[in-house]
């Protein structure tokens, strides 16, 4: 891909690379559906002449698909028709999927009776089944696209098939952010946003035709849109895709018998595959890209050692489309180092991003080695929020997105990320770190087990906090025992009564802790304890 690509658009992108890679592997399934570049082209167009001809006056399109090769085609379509695909969050229950609906002013939905039925999703106002759409297109039709599109020169397929009205700085998505903190917020990235973010991880991450990517990412979070959708399309190498990216078992079966070579996923997943796949199912993984959440160095030193691939911590938001930066194996080009690992930060800025940390109060900086307020730019940074321009104002300040993250950017222009502005506590009058109680929390866990921390209202000092953890083999008692003979300040231990064993931490789709249910699981136990005795909270 060239550096005028930034200045394209997706569809016209894929066009491109679909027929100068006609006969080559695209994309496949756990379902056993398997396309070359060619084929996915040919459905993607007559999908798109669909759309056209059956919703001419709407501009935005739900999608409510897993990781598939039907979900991969249905958002090709909707791209290749000149609209606007959004990923409905399936996974954050029905309300969420009909504030997105609602907001995105969508009225037509593409679905699957097939996966409905098998994820247990009740129908929604609007949905159109793939399997009637695919049987209402004619034979003639599909054999005269597949032989235009096979023997016309990509300019006239573009200009026959694809819907000229984008343009690079048009809405090619809209992403609801995960809702974890408040209500979901829809992201909208351009054509621009995605590809400049396409092109500078092309740049960090060298890929060829012959590598395969395991996409086991929702196509509804940035990373499953961007990473595992449209640069494996964009740059002209393949894709397998997996719903689930916790069913290891499924997962390592793909890798091995598509030879994978890339993988994006979260440690928490990552900690699984280490469990329960083979060492020869991952043969030829050579990178392996983290991100989500915080890389714990057993997590790391496990899959290393069983695998032999090192996993490179990665940062970014949805607002920036989504990578901000992430950490490359060191490589020599033209005498010139470049690249490189730095353990427990989230890398360097990704080529055209730039990073920066302020103070939290003043806003001044940069600061070099401090902890402050990260800030970041560059051509992947979003559009706004739908329908919400004083947000938009809030975060996107002089050229910058603000992103809410505490970090520190060394000397050698790692970004290392220490906790977000939203999870402190006030406590006291002090402000209190979420993760570094649940980091503290953690290390006196056995692996794989996990910690969670949050906070609920205190009439005496503004907060209390509420630790969960899923180790089974310690009671409430030892953890707080434990925690108190750490380092920690005591005002950041919660009191004893405050740690809860759970089978599990609730997570969101994209893997990330679902702080929302957290909370609500906090709330709930405070209001039974208060219920039972109403002088408990005081003390």
């Amino acid at each position: 891909m060239s550096l005028s690509a930034a200045a394209d658009i997706l569809g016209r992108q894929f066009v491109r690379t679909a027929k100068r890679r006609w006969w080559s592997f695209c994309m496949a399934d756990s379902g056993g559906r398997t396309l070359t570049f060619g084929r996915a082209l040919v459905a993607g167009l007559i999908l798109s002449r669909w759309l056209r001809r059956h919703t001419p006056n709407q501009s935005t399109i739900g999608l409510l698909l897993p990781a598939s090769v039907g979900g991969a085609l249905a958002n090709i379509a909707t791209t290749l028709a000149g609209k606007v695909p959004v990923n409905l969050n399936f996974t954050a229950g029905p309300e969420a999927v009909a504030y997105s609906i609602r907001r995105s002013d969508i009225t037509t939905t593409l679905s699957s009776r097939v996966f409905l039925a098998k994820a247990q999703i009740e129908p929604i106002e609007g949905v159109v089944y793939l399997e009637d759409v695919m049987r209402e297109i004619g034979r003639v039709q599909s054999l005269f696209t597949l032989i235009a599109a096979y023997i016309l020169p990509w300019q006239l397929v573009d200009s026959l098939f694809v819907d000229a009205a984008p343009t690079a700085d048009s809405t090619a998505t809209i992403v609801f952010s995960s809702g974890s903190t408040g209500v979901p917020k829809g992201v909208m990235l351009t054509h621009r946003n995605i590809l400049s973010n396409i092109e500078a991880i092309g740049q960090i991450f060298t890929v060829t035709g012959r590598d395969v990517m395991i996409g086991v990412l929702p196509f509804f979070h940035s990373f499953g849109f961007t990473a595992t959708l449209w640069f494996p399309l964009i740059a002209g190498f393949g894709a397998v895709y997996h719903p689930n990216p916790m069913d290891a078992k499924t997962i390592g079966e793909l890798a091995e018998r598509y030879r994978a070579t890339l993988l994006i996923s979260t440690p928490t997943f990552c900690t699984t595959y280490v469990r329960k796949c083979k060492r020869d199912q991952f043969a030829h993984l050579r990178i392996a890209m983290v991100g989500a959440e915080k890389l714990r160095e057993p997590i790391a030193a496990a899959f290393r050692e069983k695998f032999g691939v090192e996993l490179l911590e990665g940062y970014g938001c949805t607002e920036m489309a989504p990578v901000v930066s992430a950490n490359v194996p060191e490589v020599v080009v033209a005498g010139e180092r470049r690249g490189g690992i730095k353990p427990g930060s989230v890398g360097r800025p990704l080529p055209g991003v730039t990073a920066q940390v302020v103070d939290l109060d003043t806003r001044t900086g940069p600061l070099i080695g401090r902890e402050g307020l990260l800030l970041v730019k560059g051509p992947n940074m979003m559009a706004g929020y739908l329908g919400d321009a004083a947000q938009t104002h809030e975060v996107m300040q002089e050229g910058w997105y603000v992103t809410g993250d505490i970090a520190r950017i060394d000397r050698d222009g790692f970004i290392h990320i220490t906790d977000r502005v939203s999870r402190f506590s006030k406590i006291a009058g002090e402000m209190v770190p979420h993760t570094k109680i649940e980091d503290s929390i953690t290390a006196l866990l056995h692996e794989p087990y996990a910690a969670a921390v949050t906070a609920v209202p205190d009439p005496s000092k503004g907060e209390r906090l509420v630790a969960f953890y899923t180790d089974p083999s310690l009671r409430p008692q030892e953890i707080w025992e434990r925690l108190s003979q750490t380092e920690l300040p005591k005002l950041w231990i919660p009191k004893r009564e405050d740690f809860h064993f759970v089978e599990s931490i609730p997570t969101l789709g994209s893997g990330k802790v679902d702080l929302g249910k957290i909370r609500e699981l906090a709330t709930e136990l405070a209001r039974s304890r208060r219920a039972e005795n109403p002088e408990i909270l005081k003390s």
